[in-house]
């Protein structure tokens, strides 16, 4: 696919759950190429920290405290964005949590939680900016997880959420086709975020010998805007994990509970 060079240049940027890691990086990213940065998440102190960093080099970012478990306040905070940064060209909804849980020992209350943060919330915020991103021919960018398509282990309903994310934006890459609007799922494999290490959550499967730094995400992000990408993976090695998922899905997962016994055993 020929590279269609999009230009952050002069370009207003939504991130959600910018205080840290991912969205803080591609935060950092956008804004040393340009863009101007609105940034929000639930943690004031840690925002004003990224804010600070963001406004030496795009000094018209700005920043809101908002908790996206709130449904109902996504439509009054997307005008409120709009109204304040001027418009929003390109979306990049990424807030997100984590639930490492067994099955047998996940609450229902968990698993609707995290839905709400994890495809509810990145849902509504985007049908509430969709007027504008068609109007700007804006791109819209869903920070999506390689559990999304392998089956981890004690990652039931993080992964489900991802899941349902993901389709949703294939879905509308296919019914925004003519507007000029560009979808675009990233799929993070391990990145050395505090996602990892949050309380509340088992011990993960996860080998911290693959990790990589968070602003890994910065090129493979804008190189998918660039050329049109829908679907892209980072580390991209990630790819071919999954292509060899779906050659012979019942032989991965008996891989799988096989590696999860390994590991448990270890412990």
């Amino acid at each position: 696919m020929p590279a269609m060079t999009y230009s952050l240049e002069g370009k207003k940027v939504l991130i959600t759950g910018a205080s840290g890691g991912i969205g803080a990086a591609l935060a950092e990213g956008f804004a040393a190429r340009g863009a101007t940065i609105g940034i929000c998440a639930r943690r004031a102190d840690r925002l004003a920290e990224v804010l600070e960093r963001l406004q030496k080099i795009a000094p018209d970012s700005r920043s809101w405290t908002i908790d996206l478990n709130d449904l109902d306040g996504i439509a009054p905070f997307a005008k409120q964005v709009e109204a304040e940064l001027g418009g929003v060209d390109v979306l990049v909804n990424n807030a997100g949590i984590p639930k490492r849980r067994h099955v047998t020992r996940l609450t229902p209350e968990e698993s609707e939680s995290v839905m709400r943060i994890n495809y509810f919330s990145p849902v509504r915020l985007t049908l509430a900016l969709l007027p504008g991103l068609i109007e700007r021919s804006g791109q819209i960018v869903n920070i999506s997880s390689v559990a999304a398509r392998l089956g981890p282990p004690i990652e039931s309903c993080y992964a489900a959420s991802k899941a349902a994310l993901t389709a949703f934006s294939e879905c509308i890459a296919v019914d925004l086709r003519d507007t000029g609007v560009g979808v675009h799922i990233v799929n993070p494999g391990v990145l050395d975020t505090e996602l990892f290490h949050l309380p509340d959550n088992e011990p993960g499967f996860h080998s911290t010998d693959i990790m990589v730094p968070a602003d890994t995400i910065v090129e493979p992000v804008i190189a998918m805007m660039n050329d049109g990408t829908i679907e892209g993976y980072v580390p991209e090695w990630f790819k071919d994990v999954v292509a060899n998922k779906f050659t012979d899905t019942d032989a991965f997962i008996t891989g799988t509970k096989a590696y999860a016994t390994q590991v448990e055993a270890a412990r």
